[in-house]
């Protein structure tokens, strides 16, 4: 690909190709990583898969191909960066991720306290829940 095509497209162009050469670099992508981002955010977001794709406009087909790493292929950059804006992220956030750079959510956001603790108390539920799921499993193997 040539330079002015890059520049054409810009950068978040590049999520469009898959492991490829640009500009005498490799370029790789990390769709596991999307998954899993995507993954969180939906969970941290309370939202559905149904929601997401409404407001990406992107088809629930695809919205479940990427959460699920499922037939990980070449995306049109438009699509991930509706997706990243659908889930209250820079435009750019989601390309960052694909190719592994250190993907920056909003300002105010990496600052909110209340986020912050609202992260803690997920954290923390989760270790609970799998203690009592721990707990359960024992009394149901003492018969009890």
């Amino acid at each position: 690909m040539t330079g002015a095509i890059l520049a054409s497209i810009g950068i978040s162009g590049i999520a469009n190709l898959g492991t490829a050469e640009v500009a005498g670099a490799n370029v790789t992508e990390d769709w596991a990583a999307v998954a899993r981002a995507i993954s969180d955010r939906m969970a941290e977001l309370r939202v559905t898969q149904m929601e997401v794709a409404a407001k990406a406009r992107i088809s629930l087909t695809t919205v479940r191909e990427l959460q699920n790493n499922n037939n990980p292929r070449r995306r049109r950059p438009q699509t991930l960066t509706a997706l990243s804006e659908a889930l209250n992220w820079p435009p750019g956030y989601l390309v960052a991720v694909l190719h592994g750079d250190q993907a920056q959510p909003h300002a105010d956001e990496s600052h909110d306290p209340v986020l912050g603790s609202l992260s803690s108390i997920e954290r923390e539920l989760g270790e609970l829940r799998q203690r009592v799921e721990r707990i359960e499993r024992q009394l149901a193997a003492e018969g009890g």
